[in-house]
């Protein structure tokens, strides 16, 4: 038996006595898409996951789990399949059958933590209780979930790839692994290549200038300004953290708790929102290697060989965050994901205007931060890699809209209604 089916093959043959009706009735409420997305933010921190390989993770569990609880719905509650289609095993319980393709992936893709994700998903089953429908249920889970895994297993995130060092004015010098992203095969959108934007203003330009300048103040971290420094801190999100993808999860699982959401609900959200960050990495990563833009701290250093009399070198010039950054400047990363987070979870709550609050992995202190909306923390996370010194400014608006236009995109034709009307007003249904 292939071992990913050992625990659950286990399990089904215990669970199968009593009244299903009766176990299901009385079974406590796991919270299965909250605990085991819990798991897969941890997953990314304790392998150091990149931004790219952390928003695939998210997206494969939250395929997994909306495809294996809306198999189980019936009549016009059925929507559209993510990935994977099919009809369930009648009757059979949508919270094992959640835990179970969750575990599923995570069992496969962070195998050396697979005894963890086997403990867990034994206790969650064990408080299911006994019963045929909660049998059911965690079957029917663990095929979605190895067919999603499956499914995904030759998408183009394998393997690594690397864009060598660049040399010469406005080029980014280093090398960047991971370009293999600019390629992946999307979770939603028909054509991720759209969504790539014309390249950054031309060094010789007035806009350059004018970015140039805003930058090289804000980001400098010579000029004592603990705000700003607060801000970038807040957002930064290095490797070891839920990087930003995860962070939007988080906050997407911070709301919908506080709303009650039922597990179809919470599915269908969490599903929407990984899908949508996971094809936002394939256009910003194609971004990025097709311009190889240089960063503000290469640029202000050698700014005498920009060919812009509006730009004054500075050799000693460093950036606020302490670094030069990994990866090539135009767009910021950190933009384009918050953005389509933000317009991916306005579209579902059809507002914007939910306030939350919320403390990253790098918060300072580990302070929370109180936010009116959706869009004020995008924006806040897009300004903070400027005072960082990380982007230019246009770099974050360029990644902005990139993210905003994924999210559309996303919620405008994915798992929706089978039949009838698809939409309320601008909020897919």
């Amino acid at each position: 038996m292939n071992k990913h089916l050992l625990v659950v093959a286990v399990l089904v043959a215990g669970v199968g006595a009593g009244s299903p009706a009766a176990a299901h009735r009385e079974r406590p409420d796991i919270d299965s898409v909250r605990v085991w997305n819990e798991l897969a933010v941890s997953a990314v921190r304790a392998t150091r996951a990149t931004d790219a390989d952390a928003a695939r993770l998210y997206a494969l569990v939250d395929v997994a789990v909306y495809d294996a609880v809306n198999g189980l719905r019936s009549g016009p509650a059925r929507r559209t399949p993510a990935l994977i289609g099919g009809i369930g095993p009648h009757g059979a319980d949508p919270q094992a059958a959640a835990a179970s393709a969750a575990h599923a992936v995570l069992a496969r893709a962070d195998a050396p933590r697979a005894a963890t994700y086997d403990a867990r998903l034994v206790a969650d089953l064990e408080r299911l209780g006994p019963g045929a429908s909660v049998a059911s249920g965690a079957a029917w889970g663990e095929r979605v979930g190895a067919a999603v895994v499956a499914a995904r297993a030759d998408d183009g995130s394998r393997p690594v790839e690397t864009q060598p060092a660049g040399a010469g004015p406005g080029v980014f010098r280093a090398e960047w692994p991971g370009v293999q992203y600019r390629a992946v095969r999307p979770f939603a959108v028909a054509d991720p290549a759209r969504y790539v934007p014309g390249p950054p203003p031309a060094l010789t330009s007035g806009a350059y200038a004018r970015s140039f300048a805003e930058v090289k103040r804000l980001g400098d971290a010579a000029v004592p300004a603990p705000g700003l420094l607060a801000t970038y801190q807040f957002w930064s999100l290095p490797a070891g953290s839920p990087q930003p993808p995860g962070e939007w999860l988080r906050i997407a699982l911070t709301v919908a708790g506080d709303r009650r959401l039922p597990l179809a609900e919470q599915a269908r959200l969490t599903a929407l929102l990984t899908m949508t960050l996971a094809d936002t990495t394939v256009p910003t990563v194609a971004t990025k290697y097709r311009y190889r833009h240089w960063r503000p701290t290469t640029a202000i250093r050698e700014a005498d060989t920009d060919g812009n009399p509006a730009t004054e070198p500075d050799p000693a010039w460093t950036a606020r965050a302490g670094s030069v950054g990994s990866s090539p400047e135009y767009v910021s990363g950190h933009s384009s994901y918050s953005r389509a987070a933000a317009t991916a979870l306005a579209g579902f709550f059809c507002t914007d205007r939910i306030a939350f609050s919320h403390a990253t992995d790098s918060a300072p202190g580990g302070t929370a931060r109180d936010y009116p909306g959706f869009s004020a923390a995008a924006t806040e996370a897009g300004r903070s890699r400027v005072y960082g010194g990380q982007h230019f400014p246009f770099s974050d608006r360029a990644g902005q809209r990139i993210g905003a236009g994924v999210a559309r995109e996303v919620l405008a034709t994915k798992l929706l209604h089978r039949s009838g009307p698809t939409h309320d007003g601008a909020c897919p249904r």
